[in-house]
């Protein structure tokens, strides 16, 4: 059944390549279900199957006892459109209110208009919008973030006909990795790596970090996670990381127990993002720890939240705006050269606030005191552990004590 699956795909794939490379055109005749059988070994009702798909999708159009031919150009319909359709996995986050600026600046200065929609990250609703889209005629092109990107997606065949029917699709923040279609995104990997070599530039080598697994981003990010502690020669070890979904991203406080039993040993903690990281500060001083004396926290978005957090949140700027006028710009591009498009990924950097402190002062400060032979009043540092009385805590304190 997977095979049959596999040359059916097949067909579809070839006759779509001669449509886009420009050897089949509007009322050209395709070669026979018969030729079509001998040329790729399948039977004639694998060839009708597929045929009956692309007639289904406006592809081709079959007529009785003459043959099946291309249908009409659907892309100079399209170039008569001036609606682009922006498909987004929330309107009440603190990221995609900017992004949707950025998009529309652009679109409405070219005469573009925008309709938006919301998933709100639930593969039912990405299902019900894409199904919208492929009946409809006056959408030029789609920009769209991903549902669950980081999980198999059983969308996908949706976007596979959106693209057959040569509409232009644009990925905003996240991909399917299974799609050859361009996005525009944070390059999360480097910013994740950017964020916990921060970390280790400060002395921490015991790094957790909470990430959510149902979105790409975090399995990006949690590949910078990585390549940051291996670079450093530090060890990695699962149990210092917990993965989350979205619904436990939105209350973390249902997970306090999962975090306690796989953080507390670490002197640091990278965070998805900046809800993740307010909310962890919130839960973390609830129980009587100090941000950044006991733990120190760094995350991604630089948002409000981390400014109104109860300690100023460290954290690497989401590019925001910039980032959906640039989606906006390359599907322009898209519609008026009729090519795939490039992907685009932002760079970032840490913007320092409070939530992370110096760990190698600690250290540092005992030898340094022991030198100069300063008084123990006089030596300010701080001892970061999430669990009090953790390994390296003790031997911290043994030899502050052995200092003096």
């Amino acid at each position: 059944m997977e095979g049959k699956q596999k040359k059916y795909q097949k067909l579809i794939d070839y006759i779509d390549n001669l449509i886009r490379e420009g050897k089949l055109g509007p009322g050209d005749k395709l070669y026979s279900e018969n030729e079509l059988s001998e040329m790729f070994h399948i039977s004639r009702q694998t060839v009708r199957k597929a045929l009956g798909f692309l007639e289904e999708q406006g592809v081709v159009r079959r007529v009785r006892g003459s043959g099946t031919y291309i249908s009409y150009d659907r892309r100079e319909n399209l170039e008569r459109c001036n609606r682009i359709a922006v498909i987004t996995t929330y309107v009440d986050s603190y990221i995609f209110p900017k992004i949707i600026q950025g998009i529309e600046n652009v679109l409405f200065e070219r005469g573009y208009s925008v309709q938006i929609s919301f998933t709100n990250n639930s593969l039912e609703r990405e299902r019900s919008v894409l199904e919208d889209m492929i009946h409809r005629e006056d959408v030029a092109g789609i920009i769209v973030e991903g549902t669950k990107s980081g999980l198999p997606n059983p969308n996908i065949h949706l976007y596979r006909q959106l693209l057959r029917r040569k509409v232009p699709i644009l990925f905003l923040n996240t991909y399917y990795p299974e799609l050859d279609v361009p996005h525009v995104s944070l390059n999360d990997t480097e910013a994740a790596k950017a964020a916990v070599n921060y970390l280790i530039g400060r002395g921490h080598k015991n790094i957790g970090a909470v990430l959510k697994l149902d979105d790409g981003q975090g399995r990006l990010r949690y590949l910078g996670y990585l390549k940051a502690l291996k670079r450093a020669g530090h060890q990695v070890t699962d149990s210092r990381v917990v993965w989350i979904d979205t619904e436990e991203a939105r209350q973390l406080n249902c997970c306090v127990d999962k975090i306690q039993s796989r953080l507390q040993e670490c002197s640091a903690l990278f965070c998805y993002n900046d809800q993740i990281a307010f909310q962890l500060i919130q839960l973390l001083t609830g129980q009587g720890m100090r941000i950044p004396q006991d733990v120190s926290v760094i995350s991604i978005d630089d948002s409000d939240l981390a400014l109104h957090s109860e300690v100023a949140i460290t954290s690497l700027p989401h590019p925001k705006e910039k980032l959906g006028a640039k989606a906006a710009q390359i599907l322009l591009e898209m519609l008026e050269t009729n090519k795939k498009g490039e992907t685009f990924e932002f760079e970032t950097r840490v913007v320092e606030r409070d939530s992370v402190a110096d760990y190698g002062a600690y250290v540092g400060a005992v030898f340094q005191k022991e030198a100069k032979g300063e008084s123990k009043e006089a030596l300010h540092v701080r001892t970061l552990p999430i669990k009090k009385g953790s390994a390296e805590t003790r031997e911290n304190e043994r030899r502050y004590q052995k200092s003096n």
